[in-house]
């Protein structure tokens, strides 16, 4: 043990001596650490995000919402004056959600929504809100937990009794000195009790954008059939409703009205293998009732995000080996100078062996120059790689993960390239004849 430190200590002088050639040396190694553990922290983050944006629009889902405006290519082939005279269609209504129900096979639950934009009222403080119409399997499709309350009761679903479900921010807003549950909002033009609350939901900004969702803590439930008896049935054409459309001029009236009675539909099926076959069945269903108007768009978001998440996986593994490109040429470098140390450093290592050192202190003084250059930068590679990462996520905005399994492979790299690269400079070293080395000049 004492020979290994004496020629860990020399290796140590040999290093300190040529301060300015070590960090030179080590520079490769710096640089391929720190692009790792930066690269690995981004794609930790955008696999954060993907995860996140999964569980938002939850698992094996499909989603259909209606499309108000047909452009050319939904309609059916034909003339003009066919194209000008769309089929009727009263668009995405209770009754395809229980066509959907009866008839597709492998549908776990359906979860319509109604999205009315409002204003909450209580103890003289408004602010505006979105009322939400809904059913109990929306917040088991949307991953929703209760914070306080219970669910909508069977009979409060069925004939739309007068009550909500508020998230955590408005319960924060209007009922943060007391408890919500039984007291009243006045939502819109109706008073509305409080029978539940909603555990907070964190957002970030970038997932409401990609996404396009909204913050749904300042959001107000309500059973759907509250909601169309209440509020607004867009299905329903009343005398009222003709009246006013008469009184507008052609300018004022709206060319593409919203005609459809719910604005999202969700549909979980039971496996994902399930998902492209129930989303076909679930396209020419609505087809059919549609009359062969194509005024509704499915999507699987969960298909997507995962070809998103591949996507971006392939692009971090191709950053990663980039990264690791770096570090092996900084191995290249340590190999390079140790190489041209050993011709500097000929006539040292004859006067180490002539007075009695074996080869084998030779190779480990050489060796551990090398492990204490890639080690050392290493090191400064660590901390240089940590500091990329969260400036990467304080000015780019771009969410970034440090894990300690990066850290610990990019420092074992480190490492490992002084050991592999180090042992033929050592060798080479090791191999000196003590006399003729003594004779160099």
């Amino acid at each position: 043990m004492t020979q290994y430190l004496s020629n860990l200590w020399i290796a140590l002088e040999a290093v300190m001596s040529n301060k300015l050639r070590s960090l030179l040396t080590g520079l490769g190694i710096i640089f391929g650490v720190a692009a790792v553990i930066s690269m690995l922290a981004i794609g930790s983050g955008a696999q954060e995000e993907i995860l996140e944006q999964i569980e938002l629009v939850g698992v094996n889902n499909i989603v259909v919402e209606p499309v108000i405006e047909q452009t050319e290519e939904d309609l059916q082939d034909g003339d003009d004056q066919k194209k000008e005279e769309k089929n009727f269609s009263a668009g995405l209504t209770l009754l395809d959600i229980q066509s959907i129900e009866k008839i597709v096979p492998g549908v776990k639950s359906l979860s319509p929504e109604i999205l009315i934009e409002t204003s909450l009222i209580k103890d003289g403080r408004k602010r505006s809100a979105k009322l939400v119409g809904v059913n109990n399997s929306y917040f088991d499709v949307a991953n929703f937990d209760l914070w306080r309350g219970r669910h909508f009761s069977q009979t409060q679903l069925d004939f739309g009794g007068p009550v909500c479900i508020i998230g955590k921010g408005v319960q924060a807003k209007f009922f943060s000195q007391e408890d919500p549950i039984g007291k009243r909002i006045k939502v819109g033009k109706h008073w509305l009790k409080v029978v539940g609350v909603l555990k907070e939901r964190f957002i970030s900004q970038k997932s409401i954008s990609n996404l396009g969702i909204r913050d749904y803590n300042m959001d107000v439930y309500a059973p759907i059939n509250t909601v169309l008896t209440r509020y607004k049935n867009r299905s329903l054409v009343t005398e009222a409703l003709l009246k006013r459309y008469q009184r507008l001029d052609e300018d004022e009236r709206e060319e593409n009205p919203n005609y459809h009675q719910i604005d999202r539909l969700v549909v979980q099926v039971e496996a994902t293998e399930q998902l492209t076959g129930v989303a076909e069945v679930i396209s020419k269903l609505l087809k059919r009732r549609h009359f062969g108007t194509v005024d509704y768009e499915i999507t699987i978001p969960e298909l997507l995000l995962k070809q998103q998440q591949r996507t971006k996986s392939i692009f971090n593994f191709v950053l990663g080996a980039i990264a690791g490109i770096s570090l092996l040429v900084g191995g290249i470098g340590i190999m390079n100078i140790m190489l041209a140390s050993v011709m500097e450093r000929i006539k040292e290592i004859g006067l180490r062996l002539s007075i009695g050192a074996k080869k084998k202190d030779i190779v480990f003084q050489f060796l551990f120059e090398a492990v204490m250059i890639s080690v050392s930068g290493g090191l400064i590679g660590v901390m240089l790689g940590v500091a990329i990462a969260l400036a990467i996520s304080s000015l780019a905005d771009i969410n970034t993960i440090i894990r300690f399994y990066s850290i610990l492979i990019a420092f074992g790299v480190a490492a490992g390239v002084g050991i592999v690269f180090g042992i033929t400079p050592a060798r080479r070293a090791a191999s000196q004849d003590p006399i003729v080395s003594l004779r160099h000049e």
